[in-house]
């Protein structure tokens, strides 16, 4: 195990963002949760969230996004609802923990909504580029790792009881566009993304997610 103090949380007063995003079936729940673990063995202080979600907000909107059978919403409904419960997370838990100095580990952010219904379905970036700027302010992940898995591949993965509204009601084209759209923003920014192949077993991808957020800190 190594020694808390060979690892930093950012400058004084700042901790570290770090962000798990991927299409459907990635495993994007599973291997958060395992950094997290992992970073507490090392003595770090961490705190995990989850979009939408993680506040009392939060849930409530969740329910309506992810719940399986509900009515039809447009993807700009979308847009926004995902927005209010993410400005609500900053707000009450990440940038609280941040300038606690704690590294917050997020599964999804604000570059879910560009890939779903930016890429996904159509919504213009520049416009979900602009409501994210209002519902964040200028917080960006310090690194954001993107578990990539073909769409036909992660929808199979998917067990009933754990099936949402997106992979219920959305064909695999969509989901295509998603994966593309994930992979076409962490090109544009390399030095924040780590790209790693979620298809490989999940202790393999645990390790390289570990690698990936040790590097930053």
């Amino acid at each position: 195990m190594q020694p808390r103090e060979a690892y930093s949380s950012g400058p004084p007063g700042r901790g570290r963002f770090i962000t798990i995003e991927g299409p459907d079936g990635a495993g994007k729940t599973l291997q958060a949760q395992r950094l997290v673990d992992a970073l507490e063995a090392r003595g770090l202080p961490v705190r995990s969230t989850r979009e939408p979600g993680g506040t009392a907000l939060g849930e409530r909107i969740r329910e309506i996004l992810l719940g399986p059978g509900g009515p039809p919403i447009s993807p700009g409904a979308d847009a926004l609802l995902f927005n209010a419960a993410r400005a609500q997370l900053v707000v009450e838990v990440i940038r609280p923990a941040l300038e606690a100095g704690t590294i917050v580990v997020g599964a999804r952010h604000a570059d879910s909504t560009l890939a779903y219904q930016g890429y996904g379905a159509g919504v213009s970036l520049a416009a979900l580029r602009a409501l994210a700027d209002v519902a964040v302010g200028d917080l960006r992940p310090d690194r954001t790792i993107l578990l990539d898995i073909p769409a036909e591949v992660g929808l199979a993965r998917k067990t009933a009881d754990g099936v949402t509204r997106f992979e219920a009601s959305f064909d695999v084209e969509f989901h295509q566009r998603v994966r593309e759209g994930f992979l076409a923003l962490a090109a544009a920014e390399p030095e924040r993304w780590v790209v790693i192949d979620a298809s490989a077993s999940p202790e393999d991808v645990g390790r390289q997610v570990l690698e990936a957020a040790l590097a930053l800190l």
